[in-house]
């Protein structure tokens, strides 16, 4: 049986439509109030949050900027594309019957409604696109301020590179992408029934929308002689060895963008011109010449580079070499810095570290890593508290200048039983951490725990912690409820629990429809019924800190690394380090991607209770900065707290950036910075028993031109593929002095002793290296900290903390020698006093590192006595060891309770009877 086709008539297909028309309106419009309900949602809570915090008027100049850039898109991308789809209805209309064209063509009611839907949606994409990549580089464009500085080849004001051309740049592409667009709907239109071989109109359209894009293209390679500027490519396919215009940027690629330019125009002229005529073949002759004008400029490109700058290119590119070097170290902030020379000296004496007592007694023993470990088993006190990180800082403490590590006692309620993850425990109950610990940089116990400052719960030590409870933080934190029925949480007394009540109006009402919006907003329909909200009840929303700041300000980079500080009233506050950044500095080499200028010119301050956020510019000099100052004149504080200043810290991430860019752009000599001759590259270090990149850190020290000790960032520099030290990079932190970075360098003619160098000189001591590998037998681990050079004066010290850690799960590294190390010199001791003194008292002895004995030295045997002489000439015949069976098993025996000891985690015996052994080999020799 054969079966029948069976076809829809357009009388059928109208009926149809007509039918499920009043339905599918009905959807659009739902679906449209949906979206706009959702979207006006969330503005309306966001705005009601931030104005809690006072920053509604950042929050509304962006998003006055996104509605008025996203009504713009949407009024243009819907003109065009209104314009577009009208023209190819009309182009059809012109060359069919309506009865020969479907009926949503051919009727106008139809026809008109799907325009103007497919338009809208078009508008709204397009609308989504301005206002999400646009809003910034828009303000910026209005709002900016010059640099005052000009590039060497256009003679434009580093602000046209930086906020001006990636605006221009934005419009031209987003309007070639849209007219791409169009082109393609047009040729897809145009190809049913060869409509652009018959019909006149459809020719025209497409004769316009080339010529439209052949003007915007022609615009494109214009802009792009600027991007010579801004990059080292210099073609598809090789680099020069320049940051920024290079010889062949100059002969080749700023001519060549003129020659694309007039080639484009050209080009959709000829376009224009030879489809108004209906000559639809010969229209690929101006697209095959505007492709072999690209192709040649390529091949020119690349002939110039390899055959006429490769051979010869220092001196075809030193002059663009001296702007590359100069404007890269402008960039970074490099081109003030102080270089001064440091002899290298061996000129350690007892007045020299007396003068330098500070410094000294401010050398960090203890490393974060294993020292987050002690914190979180004996400062937590319950599973729920947690130390997050530990942060160096420093501290007037009894009128001593003093560095210590500082960290926040957290909240997770992640860490709660699971009986006690309530609606009320996790909302209303559980709302805050508490409290910091603090030790002493340099201070250990005697079983090598940290020397604490602060410590406990309520906190007792050297300062005054006045409100240490901490609601915002560096925890992923919920958002909580405060001053409900419910008693906050506040810390353990024993077998009850201290309780507090959140006393700052920094959170939102929950109140009145706030009440019912954030209910809705939270997911949580508890909030809205629950008996236990008051009127005074508020919400605490965005209390992870850095979320917080990004909410506020996202255009800002921050640090992930916040720590907290103790001001002088006793309240707590989180310090956070922002960055400006950019691409559009001209002739600066990139350190991440196309970002090429970089600058620490905002510290955010959340205090930690309250969570009132503030912003200072701490660089009012940076254009960038000061561009978004204008575009928020609300957003900055002018006045820093003295207390809050103090304890400003030049962030390591950015001292990284720049100490790397200087490795290379510290020299001057073009020669020598174009072959790469004196590159500086960051050492290697010993650390956790792994060779790793050395890490900045921070010191206390005494300028040579100061009086009293400063806090210092610092990094060596060693020779590429050498490891002896060449120089060391600082950075100054305190007062007047902050960010003001300076160099040392060493004699290149004489060797200093590189971190790496160092280290390997530990592993081959035969003593350290013995003691270390006794001490790491017996299921124990031994933890070689951070090495850390310590300039003083003239000459340079080495000090690296050894920590031992048993096998237990519950056991913690302690700190139970100090190896130091001064020139040819190598000690190890229990404490750093005693590291001292051992180092002092060989330089001054004038003892060879090499006469030097393994053991430690007898103090009793006096300078210069026949006893010491006769040791250190080794030229007498030893006796026969008497008794050398007994002996021999008598410290075997010593040793097996020596091994013991340490598998027990008894560190005070293990060293008593390490004595012994010692004891026992001196009198054998």
């Amino acid at each position: 049986m054969k079966r029948q086709n069976q076809s829809i008539s357009p009388e059928q297909m109208e009926a149809y439509i007509k039918k499920i028309k009043t339905p599918l309106i009905w959807l659009a419009i739902i679906f449209v109030l949906f979206i706009v309900v959702t979207i006006g949602f969330q503005l309306f809570t966001d705005y009601i949050w931030i104005d809690s915090i006072g920053f509604s008027q950042v929050f509304m100049t962006i998003l006055s900027s996104k509605v008025l850039l996203a009504v713009a898109g949407f009024i243009l991308f819907f003109i065009l594309s209104f314009l577009t789809f009208y023209f190819i209805r009309f182009s059809f209309l012109r060359q069919f019957t309506p009865v020969q064209l479907p009926s949503f063509i051919a009727k106008g009611k139809m026809a008109y409604s799907l325009i103007i839907i497919a338009s809208a949606i078009v508008g709204v994409i397009g609308s989504v696109i301005v206002k999400g990549v646009g809003w910034e580089k828009a303000l910026k464009f209005l709002y900016f301020v010059p640099f005052n500085e000009v590039d060497p080849y256009f003679g434009k004001d580093v602000s046209f590179y930086m906020f001006q051309l990636p605006f221009i740049e934005f419009i031209l592409y987003t309007l070639v992408n849209l007219f791409f667009f169009f082109l393609i709907v047009q040729i897809a239109a145009y190809s049913v029934f060869y409509m652009y071989r018959v019909s006149r109109s459809a020719q025209i359209h497409l004769a316009t929308t080339f010529g439209v894009l052949g003007l915007l293209l022609a615009g494109i390679h214009y802009l792009g002689r600027y991007n010579t500027l801004l990059t080292d490519q210099v073609n598809i396919f090789q680099k020069s060895v320049v940051h920024g215009l290079s010889f062949t940027d100059k002969f080749v690629n700023i001519p060549k963008a003129y020659v694309l330019a007039a080639v484009a125009i050209i080009a959709a002229i000829w376009m224009m011109v030879v489809l108004f005529k209906g000559k639809i073949m010969s229209a690929i002759r101006p697209i095959l010449m505007y492709v072999i004008f690209i192709v040649l400029g390529q091949l020119a490109s690349f002939g110039v580079q390899n055959f006429m700058v490769s051979p010869n290119e220092f001196s075809r590119e030193e002059p663009f070499l001296e702007h590359n070097l100069q404007l890269t170290r402008a960039a970074y902030g490099l081109d003030d810095i102080e270089q001064k020379e440091s002899p290298g000296d061996a000129t350690l004496t007892e007045e020299m570290v007396e003068r330098n007592d500070l410094t000294l007694h401010n050398v960090r023993l203890n490393d974060s890593r294993p020292l987050l470990d002690i914190y979180n088993q004996l400062q937590t006190f319950r599973t729920y508290y947690q130390f997050n990180d530990m942060d160096i800082d420093r501290y007037e403490v009894d009128g001593e200048y003093e560095q210590v590590f500082i960290g926040a006692r957290e909240l997770s309620t992640n860490d709660l039983p699971d009986q006690a993850k309530t609606w009320v425990n996790k909302n209303l109950r559980y709302t805050h951490g508490y409290g910091v610990s603090m030790s002493h940089v340099n201070k250990v116990t005697g079983q090598g725990q940290p020397e604490y400052m602060l410590r406990n719960i309520p906190v007792e030590g050297s300062l005054e912690v006045t409100q240490p409870q901490i609601y915002f933080g560096e925890e992923d934190y919920p958002s909580v409820i405060t001053n409900s029925k419910v008693d906050e949480f506040d810390y353990p007394t024993g077998d009850e629990n201290a309780t507090n009540r959140y006393e700052a109006d920094l959170g939102i009402p929950l109140k009145g429809i706030n009440k019912v919006l954030f209910a809705i907003k939270e997911g949580s329909f508890r909030t809205l019924f629950s008996d236990q909200l008051t009127k005074e009840s508020q919400l605490l929303k965005h209390r992870n800190i850095i979320d917080r700041v990004n909410e506020i300000a996202p255009f800002f980079t921050y640090d992930d690394d916040p720590y907290i500080i103790v001001r002088e009233d006793g309240s707590l506050a989180w310090i956070i380090d922002g960055y400006v950044r950019s691409d559009g500095y001209p002739y600066s080499e990139a350190y991440d991607g196309k970002e090429n200028y970089i600058r620490n010119s905002v510290k955010a301050v959340v205090d930690a209770y309250s969570g009132e956020v503030n912003f200072y510019m701490v660089d009012e000099e940076d254009p960038l900065v000061q561009t978004y100052a204008k575009m928020f004149p609300d957003l900055f504080t002018e006045e820093i707290p003295e207390d809050v200043h103090a304890h400003f810290r030049y962030p390591v991430d950015l001292f990284k950036i720049q100490a790397k860019m200087y490795g290379t752009y510290h020299m001057s000599n073009l020669e020598v910075f174009y072959n790469r001759e004196d590159y500086w590259e960051f050492p290697t270090e010993k650390y956790f028993n792994e060779d790793i990149e050395m890490d900045p850190y921070y010191i206390t020290m005494k300028m040579a031109e100061e009086d009293k000790e400063e806090f210092i960032l610092m990094m060596p520099y060693t020779p590429k593929k050498r490891q002896n030290m060449i120089a060391w990079m600082g950075v100054r932190n305190d007062g007047e002095n902050y960010g003001d970075m300076f160099v040392y360098r060493f004699p290149k003619q004489k060797n200093v002793y590189g971190p790496q160098q160092i280290e390997n000189r530990i592993n081959q001591d035969s003593y350290i290296s013995q003691q270390l590998n006794l001490w790491s037998q017996g299921g124990s681990k031994v933890i070689r900290g951070n090495l850390l050079v310590i300039p003083i004066e003239d000459t340079v010290l080495y000090v690296e903390p050894v920590y031992i850690e048993s096998s237990n799960e519950t056991s913690l590294p302690e700190v139970k020698q100090v190896i130091m190390a001064y020139e040819d010199h190598i000690v190890m001791e229990e404490t750093f006093d005693k590291a001292v003194e051992k180092i002092l008292k060989l330089v001054e002895s004038g003892v060879k590192p090499e006469d030097v004995p393994e053991e430690p030295l007898d103090e009793d045997v006096e300078e210069g006595s026949d006893e010491s002489n006769e040791e250190q000439d080794g030229s007498e015949e030893v006796p026969p060891i008497m008794n050398a069976d007994e002996t021999l098993q008598e410290i075997s025996t010593l040793f097996d309770d020596y091994q013991k000891a340490m598998q027990d985690g008894n560190w005070a015996e293990a060293g008593e009877i390490m004595e012994q052994i010692e004891a026992r080999l001196q009198t054998v020799e």
